[in-house]
């Protein structure tokens, strides 16, 4: 079992035949990575659809909501999931719906859960061997209940200690807004965007640099800290960061695009 939540390339390589590996290949309104994983994926890995797989419908819960745990055990086990075997967890989408993954898996108790670090593009910038096509896994045997990994609902949001907003600086500020109907940001939270996770290679940053960006928006772990994003996908990338360094933030599921489904909410 490991202790982080990250693995590097030659950490999977190593570890390949005795791990889950989940390809969760994304992006953001645009069409899921069936396509890309069938022409190449890291041998034995299964693919997990974000939207199907790792979120309801969207709703009043926002554009992602957490799954049915009845959909999300059978998606997990369909895809060769066990109760006692790693899962190795990546995308090509610096991490984020990775992390989703990781999250929602935290989540539900399974305790051995990584994110490969720097995704698909270090595995295939390192010479990592790529299988084409559909695998047929061998069916797992995981069934959890949520409740491992803290929550938080719009009811009690504005009142955490440190709420971390995950978006891009321009949409946190509100002078822009691709996705959802509303612009702004949750009042009282503050902004720390994925990106700052990661260095220019891709990879995440050093615990000590990772633990001075939070700190300097109040982030300890000591603190009251929860985190969201537009739909409660790409803030499990900053929950993710701050478990690194010792952090143990909750999560806003709905996030902003749930937030604004009610327009009493305070818009900043």
């Amino acid at each position: 079992m490991s202790t982080s939540p990250l693995i590097n390339v030659t950490g999977l390589q190593e570890s390949l035949g005795s791990v889950t590996v989940l390809d969760v290949r994304y992006r953001t309104a645009g069409p899921g990575g069936i396509d890309e994983f069938r022409a190449g994926h890291v041998p034995g890995a299964s693919y997990v659809d974000l939207d199907t797989d790792l979120a309801a419908p969207p709703g009043p819960g926002g554009r992602h909501p957490l799954p049915d745990p009845v959909v999300f055990n059978e998606a997990m086990r369909r895809a060769g999931v066990g109760l006692e075997s790693g899962v190795v967890v990546y995308d090509d989408w610096s991490g984020q719906a990775a992390a989703r993954a990781w999250w929602l898996l935290r989540h539900y108790g399974h305790h051995d859960v990584r994110v490969l670090d720097g995704g698909w593009r270090a595995w295939v910038a390192a010479g990592g061997r790529v299988e084409t096509g559909d695998p047929s896994p061998v069916p797992g045997d995981f069934h959890g209940r949520p409740g491992s990994m803290g929550v938080v609902g719009p009811d009690d949001v504005t009142s955490v200690g440190v709420l971390v907003d995950a978006r891009a600086a321009e949409r946190y500020r509100g002078e822009t807004e691709p996705i959802d109907p509303v612009a702004g940001h949750i009042p009282g939270a503050v902004n720390v965007p994925t990106v700052r996770n990661l260095d220019n290679h891709g990879h995440f940053r050093d615990v000590h640099e990772l633990r001075e960006v939070y700190a300097a928006v109040g982030a300890t772990a000591d603190a009251d800290v929860a985190a969201y994003c537009g739909s409660g996908v790409t803030a499990t990338h900053d929950v993710l960061a701050m478990e690194l360094v010792g952090i143990r933030a909750r999560l806003y599921p709905g996030s902003w695009s749930g937030w604004i489904t009610d327009p009493s909410r305070p818009v900043a």
